[in-house]
């Protein structure tokens, strides 16, 4: 029986370039010269600091740069709210989502029930496999959830026939 799987996922290599690529940019620019404006990567985490908002906005502009670069969709990061550090610093913290949520995998489910195809999907720990009789049907299935789910980026991979 055809079947593809649903994921969501970050190439971890790709965004290690773009925060290298960032961090060489900030250290080379003249409005950056004596700040501490930084980007720092920790496993799936990503710490954003400067010397105040305006700075981090910009650190943030050109980060957001390269990873349009280097092909990493932007949609795949979570900023949380700014914090002060010591004196008028402030940083960031950005999460990297990967794998798709729970809730975000019931609603593929239920879009894909209420579609009245004839596929079958199920949520496999952070990804969602749909399975069906005929490829048609499953093209038709990925274009519904392509529609549907606009809030991250997704991967159809693992299509077995």
């Amino acid at each position: 029986m055809p079947s593809f799987d649903i994921t969501s996922e970050v190439n971890k290599v790709e965004l290690r370039n773009a925060v290298d690529q960032a961090n060489k940019e900030i250290s080379t620019r003249f409005d950056f010269k004596g700040s501490d404006a930084r980007i720092e990567l920790t496993e799936l985490t990503l710490t954003l600091y400067a010397d105040d908002d305006f700075k981090l906005k910009q650190v943030t502009d050109v980060f957001t740069g390269k990873l349009a670069k280097r092909g990493v969709d932007v949609r795949s990061l979570a900023p949380k709210d700014t914090e002060k550090v010591s004196g008028n610093k402030v940083k960031q913290t950005i999460a990297v989502r990967n794998g798709i949520e729970q809730e975000t995998a019931k609603k593929i489910v239920k879009a894909l029930k209420e579609s009245k195809l004839k596929v079958q999907a199920s949520i496999q720990g952070d990804a969602v496999r749909v399975s069906g009789a005929k490829k048609d049907e499953l093209q038709s299935a990925i274009e519904l959830v392509r529609r549907s789910v606009t809030d991250i980026p997704l991967q159809f991979g693992n299509f077995r026939d």
